[in-house]
Order: structure tokens, then sequence, then C-alpha cells
């Protein structure tokens, strides 16, 4: 099977620049959202970068013009019956994602490939969900998907060989680097990332250190572009704490998935980083104060 038409759920931070990357690499891309609002935020900020682009003469417009008109928006979820591919990039609940799975497995035709942008959730909970847990993988792209050039290529052990293979070429397509993960929790970069973090704020809990001299630490003496508290708030304090309660839950003999009380504070008072202007640290729009 040759991908040409690819679906994406989810217009937001992560869906709208898979759409982006998909379209600029030549695929017919359609994009669906359960609402206009969002789906024309969506379509506005994909506009919006591909013209920075070309501002940039990073790409010629006319180019430009023709990824945008390889892109089609629509409400519906009927539109996605004869993708070849359709990557999920919605909210992180696995009941939502699960009942998304359920209608998609009864929609779309017997060889679509299911690809799911979870970085938390096991990838074969919604493959069994589909009813076609053979086509099911792991596509997990990193923010911002137009920039970053990795993406984690997850197989569970019902993933057919095939898919699996055309799911990587499909990530090298789009110009990402792909790497093989096992449906474990966090696949690669989040299962080291995120108890790294962690362990961070248990230094600070402790009186060790402060977030100001982690970061430096961490920026300064291994290179990091952000160090650990600077990045909670850029990923958003409540993403993180919900990533490790739920790891915590399905895996409460492993100390590292403990959630600090440092961090459930923080998110209880509503201090969730770059997006509410204070987490860790005060924030100016993208930067910090």
């Amino acid at each position: 099977m040759v991908i040409k038409k690819v679906g994406v759920i989810g217009c937001g931070l992560m869906g709208h620049g898979i759409a982006q990357v998909a379209a600029q690499a030549g695929f017919e891309v359609i994009v669906r959202e359960s609402a206009q609002e969002p789906l024309d935020k969506g379509l506005g900020r994909i506009g919006k970068s591909l013209n920075k682009l070309v501002e940039k003469e990073k790409l010629t417009r006319e180019v430009a013009d023709a990824s945008l008109a390889r892109l089609t928006g629509t409400l519906e979820l009927a539109d996605l019956a004869d993708c070849d591919l359709v990557v999920e990039a919605i909210i992180e609940d696995l009941a939502i994602k699960s009942d998304l799975y359920a209608n998609l497995g009864k929609l779309c035709k017997p060889e679509t490939i299911f690809a799911t942008n979870t970085s938390s959730f096991p990838v074969a909970e919604m493959g069994a969900a589909s009813g076609r847990p053979a086509n099911m993988v792991g596509l997990h792209f990193f923010n911002p998907v137009q920039l970053m050039k990795l993406v984690e290529v997850v197989r569970t052990p019902e993933t057919d060989e095939a898919v699996y293979a055309e799911a990587k070429a499909f990530g090298e397509s789009v110009g990402k680097v792909p790497v093989a993960a096992s449906d474990t929790p966090g696949f690669v970069v989040n299962r080291l990332l995120v108890p790294y973090m962690a362990d961070a704020m248990r230094m600070v809990e402790r009186g060790d250190s402060t977030p100001a001299d982690v970061d430096a630490g961490m920026s300064l003496g291994c290179g990091y572009p952000m160090g650990p508290f600077t990045l909670t708030d850029y990923v958003g304090l409540d993403t993180t704490l919900s990533i490790l309660e739920g790891w915590h839950e399905r895996f409460p003999e492993d100390p590292t998935f403990v959630p600090p009380q440092i961090l459930k504070d923080k998110v209880a008072a509503g201090k969730l980083g770059r997006k509410t202007g204070e987490g860790f640290f005060k924030w100016e729009g993208d930067k910090r104060a």
C-alpha cells in the first residue's frame, strides 16, 4: 500500500503542524475538527506558518500555495473514510481516544492505517478499540512539528510489519527522522524526559537547589537548550502531571513515576506554566519574564 491521502484528526497545537508537513510533502490532506472555530484557527495557523517560510525564503510562494491547495478542513468524521492513513492528535484522554478509534474502525476502508500522536497512552489499547490492532501504530511527533526533526514510530505486538514499514516511510517522507519504539510508557523520549523533570522537582522539594540554578546547571553543564523547569513550564504543568499520574496508576511500583508534591500544588493553584503566565517561572507570552 502506498499512502496518498492523509486524514488528521485535531487541528490544534500538534494537529495543525502534522497537517502542514504532510501537505508540504505532497500528500492530499483532510483535517477534521469538532467545531468550526478551532478548525478555522488551526488552518489559519498553517497559513501563517507557510507565509513565514516564504518570507524567510525557505519556501517559494508557489510551493506554499500548492501546499494550502492540498489541505481541506471538515467537521465530519465520515469524510476520512477513504484515507490511506489517519493520524489522531486530539486531547490526551484515553476514553475519548478509544471511542474515536471505535468509530474509525467501523468507518474507514479495511486497509487504512491508524496512527496516534499520543505521548503517554498505550497504543495497543487504541488498536483494540478500533477492532483493527494490526493496522495500529504510534506516530509521535514533537512540538513544533514544522521544526522538530524527530518522530517516534511505535509498534505494538499486534502491529503488522507492512503497516509499521509504511508508517516509518511516511515519517521519512514528511522530512522527519523516525526512531523505532515499543509500546512502553513514554516510548523513548518521554520515558527518559518526564522522570528527569520529576527528579529535578524532587531536588527543589528537598532544598538541594532552586529551579533557576537547576536549569542553569543543565543548560550550561550539559548543553541542553532549556533546563527541566523551563521545559515543564513550556510543556504545561498540568500535562506533565497528567502523564505522571497515568503512569503511576498503571505502574505504582516504579518510584520515578510518583508525581512530586510541588507539581501537584502548582497545578492546584492554576499555575500551569507558559500558557497561564506563571508556573515555576513567570512568563510574558512565549518568553520568561
